[in-house]
């Protein structure tokens, strides 16, 4: 087996792991989650998750990637042989999140043109689902639309060239390129944000407190959800990130540095976007809340119509806002195209090219169903079903053997004398207890909302299909790679390690 790469820097580390963890969601998900769930008393809450399972969960596949030195699959399959099959499961998992997340950084980079004359127009809506998408309506409209499929197959060529160049060489230099640039258009645009009438407004809707949101319980679980699904945590991402790392690395200092890393960008988020839309609503003689909105409809309906009513800048503002959007998502696809890459390459001991090659030829060919009429409808139910029932379910499983048919002490003793500052007991609670109880109940509360209110309104067969059926496909796949012969050097491995 060839030798492993690695992080060129601690920096460079760093920032990939912030920018797998800052995407999307911290820009169109976040600021939405705290207005509705108590504004400022929400961040209680959303700290405490923080600290009792977001980190946690981050030290933990630090240090089981940086000790293990192998991706998902590989990590599991030596505790015990048998848990490979959990490492394959979540690495389908990234597999499928990653082939509609292409078509969203698709869509961003056309917005990134649009923006520079406002082409989407007065009414944002209409242009986005009609003349963008071509939707009709319909969960099932197939037909082909070209002017979707190029930007698609533009952000498959940008992951696969930077991948390509490896670890250190690709990955690394990308992101120390992406991150500083998304950074820099998110201040631009939140400063912008806070110069415009009713700034004030927007940010008193996102901040303002109500205490009593805090007694509600699914407040808590919002705000144990969003940590959750905002950290790259529980389907392979960071085992594979931290298995690149040098020997002599700061495991305990990494995870708090990545964590709040995401956690400020996230805020900076949600001050840019109750800035401008408070200045929206102030224009439109409406509340904040009517304005405001989450998910795509935020970043391609509410937001454009927010840049049309700048009293300036209106084009460069737009483009400053799809291009963060663009970084946003590159670094979080690099992070999820090299788990499944990470994964093939330690398992059967192949070229990182030629998996490089199969994986994408194979992530395009998925990805043409994004370029159809009901690309949205399968985009938007697939990334619920994946993300409440696909992470929040690994997860769940990977907490409980990791903790509880493991020696969960011997990831602490590994990571202490290696850190700046050790972890106590209270990382063995919380990732113990606290964190597996806080996914049960998340998961059991979702099904019940999801039983008693099919999601979206869609279609039952459309749920049946594009949520439930990708959720077993990755199951089913996970499984039949995970039964099929590796390498000689990894099935010795894995034989060596579940005899211990």
């Amino acid at each position: 087996m060839a030798k492993r790469e690695q992080w060129g820097s601690r920096v460079g580390f760093i920032l990939a792991a912030i920018g797998s963890a800052v995407g999307l969601g911290n820009i169109w998900r976040f600021p939405y989650a705290v207005a509705e769930n108590g504004g400022g008393a929400f961040l209680i809450p959303y700290f405490i998750a923080l600290i009792t399972a977001g980190i946690p969960i981050l030290i933990l596949e630090f240090g089981l990637g940086h000790k293990m030195r192998t991706s998902a699959p590989g990590i599991f399959g030596r505790i015990n042989s048998k848990w490979q099959k959990l490492g394959w499961w979540q690495t389908m998992i990234a597999f499928a999140i990653s082939i509609y997340y292409m078509a969203v950084i698709g869509w961003s980079l056309r917005y990134v043109l649009f923006a520079f004359d406002l082409s989407w127009g007065n009414d944002t809506k209409d242009f986005f689902f009609n003349s963008f998408l071509h939707g009709n309506g319909s969960a099932f409209n197939f037909t082909f639309h070209l002017d979707l499929l190029i930007p698609i197959i533009l952000i498959w060529l940008i992951n696969f060239g930077v991948i390509a160049f490896g670890v250190k060489k690709g990955i690394e230099k990308a992101t120390k390129v992406f991150m500083p640039i998304l950074f820099l258009a998110i201040v631009i645009i939140t400063i912008r944000g806070l110069t415009l009438p009713g700034a004030l407004d927007g940010l008193n809707y996102f901040f303002k407190p109500d205490f009593s949101k805090i007694l509600d319980g699914r407040v808590w679980i919002a705000a144990y959800g969003q940590i959750f699904y905002s950290l790259s945590i529980c389907f392979g991402i960071m085992l594979a990130y931290s298995s690149y790392l040098p020997k002599k690395s700061d495991i305990v200092n990494n995870a708090f540095i990545t964590a709040f890393g995401n956690c400020s960008f996230s805020l900076l988020s949600g001050i840019a976007v109750f800035s401008i839309l408070g200045n929206m609503a102030l224009n439109n003689g409406k509340a904040v809340a009517d304005v405001a909105t989450d998910g795509v409809g935020l970043a391609f309906v509410v937001f454009p119509s927010a840049i049309n009513g700048l009293p300036n800048f209106n084009q460069i503002f737009g483009v400053l806002f799809f291009l963060s959007l663009f970084f946003a998502g590159v670094s979080s696809s690099i992070s999820i195209i090299e788990t499944v890459i990470s994964a093939v390459t330690d398992k059967f001991n192949i070229k990182r090219i030629t998996a490089l090659s199969i994986i994408c030829s194979i992530g395009l060919v998925l990805s043409l169903v994004y370029a159809t009429g009901a690309g949205l409808y399968v985009l938007d139910i697939a990334d619920y079903f994946l993300n409440n029932y696909g992470v929040a379910v690994a997860g769940l499983i990977e907490t409980i053997l990791i903790t509880w048919f493991f020696n969960i002490r011997s990831i602490k003793d590994y990571v202490n004398p290696i850190s700046d500052f050790a972890i106590g007991n209270w990382w063995i609670v919380s990732i113990k207890y606290v964190t597996p109880l806080l996914l049960g109940v998340m998961t059991i509360l979702k099904i019940i909302d999801d039983v008693t209110k099919p999601y979206g309104g869609y279609p039952t067969k459309a749920l049946m299909i594009y949520g439930i059926g990708i959720m077993v496909m990755t199951v089913a796949v996970g499984f039949i790679i995970s039964s099929l012969k590796g390498s000689k050097s990894f099935e010795a491995s894995m034989k060596k390690r579940s005899e211990k």
